[in-house]
This record gives C-alpha cells, sequence and structure tokens, in this order.
C-alpha cells in the first residue's frame, strides 16, 4: 500500500497507478463574451451565443492555490473514498475480505465516528443512498428528529429574538439516527455480521491512532466550543489538543462500539447507553427523553430520478433538501448550452439557477410526513423551462422579485464506496456544526449535534448558516429537520455506474456537489480537475454571490457585477471554500477515488 501526501491530504492506493479518467477540453486561446450585448435576447439566440462552449474556457487565475493539488487513488476492483484515510481503510478492510459495498459503508460510517469526531459520529444522522449492481436503488433517511418536548417557539427569547440555544448546548441536539441507519442498512442489505463490519472501528478507538495535522487543527481551531463541556478531558488534556503524532485512544467510545456490535441498534436506543445520555441531557436543561430516544427509527424511501443532458442522477428525498434543490438546479441549467467554463456567463447561470433552487428550497421543502411537499412539480423539466424563461443572461434576477420569505454546517462528512461487483453507496452523515452542539457524553464516549437550528427556528430568519427558511421548516415533536446533505450516485447515457458523490460544508453541500457535476459533464473536465476548479455560492437569501478567494479573475467579478450581482470573496471557515466533495469515478482501468483538496481524507481501492 502506498500514500502520496500533498500539503497534508493523504491519497491511498492499494498497489495501483494515479491516472487520469478522460481528456479535459481547456483551451485557453478561445475568447467568448462574457455578457450579451443588446437587447434581452430570446432562449434561442442565447444557445446561438454559446453553442460552441464545450471546447472553450477561461485560464484559472494564476492566483488560484488548488490548480495543480490533486487527491486521487486508482484501483481496478473497488474503492472507498471519505474524509478519513484510516477510515477508508477500515471500509477497504471489509471488501478485501469479501464484504459489499454496504458492508463497507457501515464499517466506514463506524470508523469515521472514531477518526473524524468532528463530523463522523454516533450522535447525529444521515443518509444513506445504495444502488445494486442490477440497478435497484434505495434511500434510507436517518435524519434526526425533534425531541417529543420540542416546541416551535423554543429557541425565542422574551422578545422574540432567536437565541443561540438551538446551537449549542443541551437543547440543540435532536434525537440521534446514526446508529439506526447503519445497522439498518446492513440488516437489509449487508451480507457480514454487524461484529464484523465493526471489528475495525473498534479496533481504532481501543487501540488508538496517531493525531494527524488535520485532527489537531480541527480540535484546536474549535477549543471553545469544547473546552465548556466533558468532551475537554478527552479532546484537550492540558487544555489543548493532543499533539501531532501522539496517539490518540477512546476506550468509552470502545465500549459503545462493543455494545452496538454485539447487540445491534437496541443497545443505543435503549438501556444504559440511553440512560447515559438522557442523564447528560437532564443535568444540562435538556429536553431528550427515553423515549424520544426508543422511538427513533430510520425510514426507506425510494429515491429521486431525473436527467441532465443524457446522465441519469439518483438523490436523495426529502427530509433531504440537497436532492431536490440540485436537481431543480441542473434542470434549469439544461435549458442552456453549457457556457465556457470560467467565464461570466457560466458564473451567472449556475448564480440564478441556484437562486431559484434555493427559492425553492427554502421556502417549499420540509418533512414530508409533516406537511405537502411539491416533488414532482420541483423536478419537473417543464417547471425548469418556466424558471429558466425567467432568467435574464444579461443582468441578475433579485431574489425579493420572487416573493416568499426573505431571506445549515461544515460539520458534515461524506463518504463513497463501490465493491467489485458494482454495487454503490453514497452516504453523507453530520452533527451539523463542528463537534455539533459541543455536548459530549463522556461515558458513551460521543458528540452530541445541534440538529435544532436546521429547524427554521424563527421562520423568516436566518439560522447559522443564513439559510432563511419558511413555515415548511418549522419545529414539531417528531419532526425531521432539512438538511442539504446531497449524496448523489451518477449514472452515464450506456446505463453503467459513473459517480458516486457527495459533499460536507452545510448549504454549500448542494453547489459544490452540482458544481463538480456540471465541470464533468458539461466541461468534459477529468474528476480530479473537476474537484480544483473554483466553486462560486448562492443560496438566494442573502441575495449574494460568494466566491472563493483567488478563484474568480477581477475581470470576471467585474463583470458579474455589472450584471447586478452583489459578489464577494467569501469567508466562510475554513480558507472561504465552498463545500469539501467526496467521490469515486469510472475510469478505464477501473474506479478513481478523489477527495476534495479543499480536504483531508483518503481513498483506498484494490
Amino acid at each position: 500500500m502506498h500514500a502520496h501526501r500533498s500539503l497534508g491530504v493523504i491519497a491511498v492506493t492499494a498497489g495501483a497507478l494515479l491516472i487520469s479518467c478522460h481528456p479535459a477540453k481547456r483551451s485557453a486561446s478561445a475568447r467568448v463574451p462574457t455578457t450579451l450585448p443588446g437587447a434581452p435576447p430570446s432562449m434561442e439566440a442565447v444557445k446561438a451565443a454559446v453553442r460552441y462552449a464545450d471546447t472553450a474556457r477561461k485560464p484559472l487565475p494564476e492566483a488560484w492555490p488548488l490548480s495543480s493539488i490533486h487527491n486521487t487513488a486508482t484501483a481496478p476492483h473497488a474503492m472507498v473514498a471519505s474524509n478519513s484515510a484510516l477510515a477508508s481503510g477500515a471500509g477497504l478492510e471489509i471488501l478485501r475480505a469479501g464484504g459489499s459495498a454496504v458492508d463497507a459503508a457501515v464499517a466506514t460510517g463506524f470508523a469515521l465516528a472514531v477518526t473524524h469526531p468532528e463530523a463522523g459520529n454516533l450522535g447525529g444522522g444521515g443518509y444513506m443512498l445504495i444502488r445494486l449492481n442490477d440497478g435497484r436503488s434505495f434511500a434510507l433517511d436517518y435524519r434526526e428528529v425533534a425531541p417529543l418536548a420540542a416546541t416551535r417557539d423554543m429557541y425565542l427569547d422574551a422578545k422574540g429574538h432567536v437565541t443561540r440555544k438551538s446551537e449549542i448546548g443541551h437543547l440543540a441536539p435532536g434525537v440521534p439516527g446514526s446508529v439506526a441507519g447503519l445497522t439498518t442498512a446492513l440488516a437489509r442489505y449487508g451480507s457480514m455480521s454487524l461484529e464484523k463490519v465493526m471489528a475495525p472501528a473498534i479496533r481504532l478507538a481501543d487501540s488508538g491512532f496517531a493525531v494527524d495535522s488535520a485532527l489537531y487543527e480541527s480540535i484546536e481551531g474549535n477549543s471553545e466550543k469544547i473546552a465548556p463541556f466533558a468532551g475537554a478531558a478527552v479532546f484537550m488534556p492540558g487544555g489543548h489538543a493532543p499533539a501531532i503524532g501522539s496517539l490518540f485512544r477512546q476506550p468509552a467510545l470502545a465500549n459503545t462500539l462493543r455494545a452496538i456490535a454485539g447487540n445491534g441498534a437496541a443497545a443505543f436506543y435503549s438501556g444504559k447507553i440511553a440512560d447515559e445520555i438522557v442523564a447528560e441531557m437532564k443535568q444540562g436543561g435538556g429536553i431528550m427523553t427515553r423515549d424520544d430516544l426508543a422511538r427513533y427509527a430510520a425510514v426507506w424511501h425510494a429515491p429521486l430520478t431525473d436527467t441532465y443532458r443524457g446522465y441519469t442522477l439518483l438523490v436523495m428525498p426529502p427530509s433531504s433538501s440537497g436532492g431536490i434543490t440540485m436537481l431543480e438546479t441542473l434542470n434549469i441549467l439544461e435549458q442552456f448550452p453549457a457556457p465556457p467554463a470560467g467565464s461570466a456567463l457560466s458564473y451567472h447561470l449556475m448564480a440564478e439557477a441556484l437562486r431559484r433552487g434555493f427559492i425553492d428550497r427554502n421556502t417549499k421543502l420540509g418533512d414530508p410526513a409533516f406537511v405537502q411537499v411539491p416533488v414532482t412539480q420541483l423536478i419537473s423539466k417543464a417547471y425548469a423551462r418556466d424558471r429558466a424563461a425567467s432568467i435574464d443572461t444579461r443582468h441578475a434576477t433579485k431574489t425579493g422579485a420572487f416573493g416568499g420569505v426573505k431571506s445549515e454546517g461544515v460539520n458534515t462528512t461524506h463518504y463513497s464506496v463501490v465493491d467489485d461487483h458494482g454495487n454503490s453507496v453514497a452516504t453523507t452523515t453530520t452533527l451539523n456544526d463542528l463537534y455539533g452542539s459541543g455536548v459530549y457524553v463522556a461515558s458513551v464516549g460521543i458528540f452530541l449535534n445541534d440538529e435544532m437550528d436546521d429547524f427554521a427556528t424563527r421562520p423568516g430568519q436566518p439560522n447559522m448558516y443564513g439559510l432563511v427558511q419558511g413555515e415548511q421548516n418549522a419545529i414539531a415533536p417528531g419532526k425531521r429537520m432539512l438538511s442539504a446533505m446531497s449524496p448523489t450516485i451518477v449514472i452515464d447515457p450506456k446505463g453503467q455506474l459513473f459517480m458516486v458523490i457527495g459533499s460536507r460544508g452545510g448549504p454549500r453541500i448542494i453547489t459544490s456537489v452540482t458544481q463538480v457535476i456540471v465541470d464533468v459533464i458539461d466541461h468534459h473536465m477529468t474528476f480530479a480537475e473537476a474537484m480544483s476548479e473554483p466553486r462560486i455560492h448562492h443560496q438566494a437569501w442573502p441575495d449574494q454571490i460568494h466566491y472563493e478567494p483567488n478563484g474568480l479573475a477581477f475581470a470576471t467579478v467585474d463583470s458579474l457585477r455589472a450584471m447586478g450581482h452583489a459578489i464577494e470573496a467569501a469567508r466562510f471557515s475554513p480558507g472561504g471554500y465552498v463545500g469539501r466533495v467526496i467521490m469515486i469515478g469510472r475510469v478505464d482501468d477501473g474506479w478513481q477515488g478523489v477527495v476534495d483538496p479543499r480536504t483531508s481524507g483518503g481513498a483506498a481501492g484494490y
């Protein structure tokens, strides 16, 4: 096994060469207009103006730091890619032992709870998208739910102002779903025992692993959140993160994992572990009860399916908002020929499509068990044509023109798995913000999420990610909060598995996954090139384009500003980057795992 390191990012391969998937068309000499002169053109005129878009692109700005940083691994049979090289290794261990993609996904998920504690978790929730090699596909929703004692206005003070109690502390957690989700997936579509697939995670927690720079910086960067709670004793001994290279053990978490391996999800949702979680909630003024834990269940759905320029996309239905919003955005973009990558026109159309997708996301989506969600309408081609017709290719549309309300976290992690039979799994899981609510159940060894902030704590007011949401996503007991998580599987026009992709990054998950897919399909970039391409973000409210620092040329920014866009370099933490994508793609020699150069992690295959 070989390791390739680049700026602290690790690509793990299993005796395989690193290769590209197909040639990218990157002519820097061709020039196209970034705005269209004259009166607002018809759709036909727009199509004529950008007909040659696939063969021309703007060169990347010289200051863009990611242009040559590629974190990839290629192998002929099977692949795992995640935000932790150790967790990917756990999945690979299961694949080598004859396990399926689902077996490896469950192993990777439990390992991430050990090695990637800022996002990998037992105290959060997520979504899993499964596609079997016979074409059948399944979507598993194990999103957290509001405790039964939750009330609509529980985070408002006496003056009706939103407090931070939905973000940090004992009132912030929703009822965790991760353990139910992983065990449910294994029971239905796995081929190995729970003890077998959890063995790598238990070993990592019990024996420990060396602290790398990513974990050290994550803990240090979130020390103010961790310090007031019991997790400080484990993650900040002596007031600081464990030193890089030191052995990091989590014996309490190891015991919890052993209990789950031996007794299944019941070990977590009832019995001693449940008692410990509830005791922590009570001592801190939380409202989660043993009844809340006992009632929790993951839910199976049919994936949503749609096409984009001949490719088929499988995505999560609500309570995920990511799938619908991404499909709507792509359907709108499909009404236009692809403009040159890197041009002002390409960013303008992307921003306008995202604006319309997020407006509908923020006003029309919610937990379908509680509210009516117009899924069929939102992902229809006819609806996309209507939305596209409202786009002026020369001028920005103001979000307020659409009416509705006036104007989620980076502590998410995605992993992708493909096995040697062609089965695939895309999984995104989260605590919401970094280290969730900060609350740590010491005897169980887990952080609890702060997913209650993903509700519209006060409809019309922004949450921690600036998302402004409506009544559809208001708090109700037992309700799943909306999520931007967007695990996605892409099938090529020949019916072959093509991409297994997802991201971390709150609402920027939607924009990052969408842009990688567009760069691969429309601009014929290699998977690694698409990962390194600069990104923008627009979520309707605030009505502004955020672009990654140094990612857009000054002339492009000026052109977008002249079109009427409010635009500025992003100040998202860390680095102003939009999303942290993880993916596996089909290549001539098998499968290529690609980890976004904006994040740590590794891909491992054989």
